[in-house]
């Protein structure tokens, strides 16, 4: 199907604000532009229960979080939550709307991580900071009012690309024992030779060149091919907790993120997996303009809501 008239509204308001393609940014100023643009994409901000803030002791000092309470009733499970912005861009406070929705909609907490990001903290930075938060959250999720045993891990881009490692991370560790991990339009392997990645290469939000961009950044020319940056390089992904994967139609990153639910499920990993048509990456957070924004999370919260309970 074309692109989603409310996508395309988006995407047009974006290109009429001029501003250059990611790749021909500066890091600060790419930085802004994701900071200006939030209010306008992320729609009303929910009100939770109570939001905590805290840290855990990380490799390279405290890794700041930021914890969601939720309104109303709930399933007592913990969600560590990993944002997206190409291991780049992205806040606690830009990614505080869509954690408040997820954690009212799932009835879970949310625990949204502040890794250091690259440029200045390339590869592996943000997958270590993550680890820690990760462990703090299995340590002290009792005191925080959620039960141990009922531990995910999600995020959306490059967040999920950090979330899928986590849970490779903690099988192959022997803990924290994890129930579920949602990953919405992953980042999961650095080729960038899919068949999506020549047919949305283009006017879609995110570009070929950006993601080459994020990429070169983050690497800062480490391997590629390590299973740590591109999961889909794991040799073994059996016993890795199931797995809900979302992608969209127009992303260039929609084939490695149904090559890996496909690779999951080879592996014998209970797997859901959901494309949402007419989408572009990035919908998932634009919930004052899309529709399809509130359907998924419905989708992800059922989802959560089922691995818990």
């Amino acid at each position: 199907m074309p692109v989603d008239p409310q996508v395309q509204a988006v995407l047009d308001r974006g290109a009429a604000a001029g501003a250059p393609p990611l790749h021909e940014q500066s890091v600060e100023e790419a930085r802004q532009a994701h900071t200006d643009a939030t209010p306008t994409l992320v729609g009303p901000v929910e009100d939770v229960a109570r939001v905590l803030e805290r840290s855990a002791p990380g490799p390279a000092g405290d890794v700041p979080m930021r914890v969601y309470v939720p309104a109303g009733e709930r399933t007592r499970g913990l969600v560590v939550f990993l944002h997206g912005g190409g291991w780049m861009l992205g806040t606690l406070d830009s990614y505080d709307a869509l954690c408040r929705a997820l954690a009212n909609a799932s009835g879970a907490l949310v625990a949204s991580v502040d890794y250091r990001l690259a440029p200045e903290h390339p590869f592996p930075a943000a997958v270590e900071d993550s680890w820690a938060a990760l462990l703090w959250a299995h340590e002290h999720a009792a005191e925080l009012g959620a039960d141990p045993d009922r531990l995910a891990v999600a995020g959306d881009s490059a967040g999920g690309n950090v979330a899928a490692v986590l849970a490779r991370r903690a099988r192959d560790e022997g803990g924290p024992p994890l129930r579920f991990q949602l990953l919405v339009y992953p980042v999961i392997d650095a080729a960038m030779d899919t068949e999506s990645y020549e047919e949305a290469a283009y006017d879609y939000y995110l570009e070929r060149q950006g993601m080459a961009w994020f990429w070169r950044h983050y690497l800062a020319g480490g391997d590629p091919a390590t299973p740590d940056a591109s999961p889909l390089r794991a040799s073994d992904l059996s016993g890795l907790p199931p797995a809900h994967v979302i992608t969209a139609q127009y992303d260039p990153l929609r084939d490695e993120g149904e090559a890996y639910a496909r690779a999951l499920a080879e592996a014998g990993v209970p797997v859901a997996l959901r494309t949402h048509e007419g989408m572009t990456h990035g919908f998932f957070r634009w919930r004052a303009d899309i529709d399809e924004a509130h359907s998924a999370m419905d989708e992800v919260a059922r989802a959560l809501r089922a691995a818990f309970d």
